[in-house]
């Protein structure tokens, strides 16, 4: 089956270096920019890992699932070898260092007069601290109330100011979806004014709609196919197809983004809201079906030209598919409770990686 998804995300590399203007950005790096652009994929074509280039599945596996946790400290993606929140934690130890708020958190260093003076930690020795310190970590590693706070923890106040139980989104989307599908308010946010502030880093894919739609007979048909029920009369169909539990409805799930840093955040992007429509629908019993980004400024940062040149020039390879297996027999595990181990990628060709710096 062709692989149109990394054709459309080639074609938009060549859109933002046809046609992007110059922007400044916060990291000072500096961006070439386009505004409000799209992207879609039917999910029954493959699941939605770019093979232009090689990407880091358990990488991006590790980040989702401390979303879902409402984890917000990199303390969980060190120990699980996911390194990409680790610039945004130690920029802000690189900050209070400066205010002098870090005492005992840096390195002594003997100078020649004798006497000792402090010295921030290096970024390596920092994220060691991360990985054996517990004290250090519960400090440092936090990165404030993001993605996994207001997914699951979205904090709630009364009236009179007081705070309330905060509300876990994601338990209260698949609530909805099982009772009722045709809602229009199946939505998750992350964008939360009121916390905005005390955010290492604000949402750049700020929130999520899901919509469900019933499945026609034939396509009900196709999922029973390898099972050979097709020979059966419609009566006995049916009956087979409640009785094992047949879908009766697909699912399709639509996120928005600010800010898209298009060769490193958006094939994560990508390959992130697909898993997690995946395992949205495994646990409504519903077939994933499109997948659809919504881009506000999408951006290449100026050190990332030549390596989005080389990619266009890459020849899509087909789609990989994916299995998830902790729904099977017995084997039941709540959302919290999920490890990279329990998704199985078959099938990944790519090209080899392109290496490009990350902006913090």
């Amino acid at each position: 089956m062709a692989n149109q998804l990394d054709k459309d995300y080639q074609r938009l590399l060549e859109l933002i270096l046809g046609t992007g203007v110059e922007k400044s950005d916060r990291t000072g790096t500096g961006t070439i920019s386009i505004f409000g652009e799209q992207i879609r994929h039917n999910m029954q074509d493959g699941f939605p890992l770019l093979t232009t280039k090689k990407m880091a599945f358990k990488t991006m596996v590790t980040e989702l699932l401390w979303f879902l946790k409402g984890d917000t400290n990199i303390k969980y993606l060190v120990d699980n070898g996911c390194n990409i929140w680790n610039g945004d934690a130690y920029k802000r130890y690189e900050t209070e260092f400066k205010k002098g708020n870090a005492p005992g958190e840096t390195l002594l260093v003997q100078r020649t007069d004798g006497k000792s003076t402090e010295k921030k930690l290096t970024m390596d020795k920092f994220i060691a601290m991360i990985q054996h310190d517990d004290e250090f970590a519960k400090k440092w590693g936090e990165l404030g109330p993001i993605y996994g706070k207001q997914w699951r923890d979205w904090n709630h106040y009364a009236a009179e100011h007081e705070s309330l139980a905060g509300v876990d989104q994601i338990s209260n989307l698949i609530q909805q979806i099982k009772t009722n599908p045709d809602s229009r308010r199946m939505m998750v946010n992350a964008w939360n004014v009121s916390e905005l502030d005390q955010m290492t880093l604000p949402p750049c894919h700020y929130g999520f709609q899901v919509y469900t739609r019933e499945l026609s007979l034939e396509e009900r048909l196709e999922i029973i196919q390898p099972y050979g029920m097709d020979a059966l009369k419609p009566e006995a169909r049916e009956k087979w197809m409640e009785e094992n539990n047949i879908p009766t409805r697909a699912i399709s799930l639509m996120w928005n983004q600010r800010s898209v840093d298009t060769f490193l955040g958006l094939p994560f992007n990508i390959a992130s809201y697909g898993l997690l429509l995946e395992i949205i629908a495994k646990e409504v019993n519903m077939i994933p079906d499109e997948l659809i980004g919504n881009l506000g400024d999408v951006h290449l940062y100026s050190n990332h030209l030549e390596q989005a040149k080389e990619q266009i020039g890459r020849e899509p390879m087909q789609l990989p598919k994916i299995c998830l297996d902790y729904r099977e027999g017995e084997y039941n595990k709540d959302l919290i409770d999920l490890t990279p181990d329990d998704f199985v990628l078959f099938d990944y060709q790519s090209h080899p990686s392109i290496k490009a710096p990350l902006s913090n």
